[in-house]
């Protein structure tokens, strides 16, 4: 009884360790083909707050973002 208590603990954390890298690894896979900001986003945001951002400050935005991902 005891044996079989133990059998199912060390399932189930096994089950949440694997699970927890399959899930990380299919979100970074998701957020590299889909990024949540692109650069016109980056663009539109600079514009409303009054700048015109050049091509290099966009990049330099870009890079930081996905130092990140």
């Amino acid at each position: 009884m005891l044996h079989d208590i133990l059998m199912i603990l060390i399932g189930l954390v096994i089950g949440a360790i694997i699970g927890f890298f399959i899930a990380r690894t299919v979100t970074k896979k998701y957020m590299k083909k889909n990024p949540p900001i692109n650069e016109e986003m980056i663009k539109a945001l600079m514009m409303q707050m009054g700048r015109k951002p050049s091509q290099k400050q966009i990049n330099q935005m870009m890079k930081s973002m996905q130092k990140y991902m």
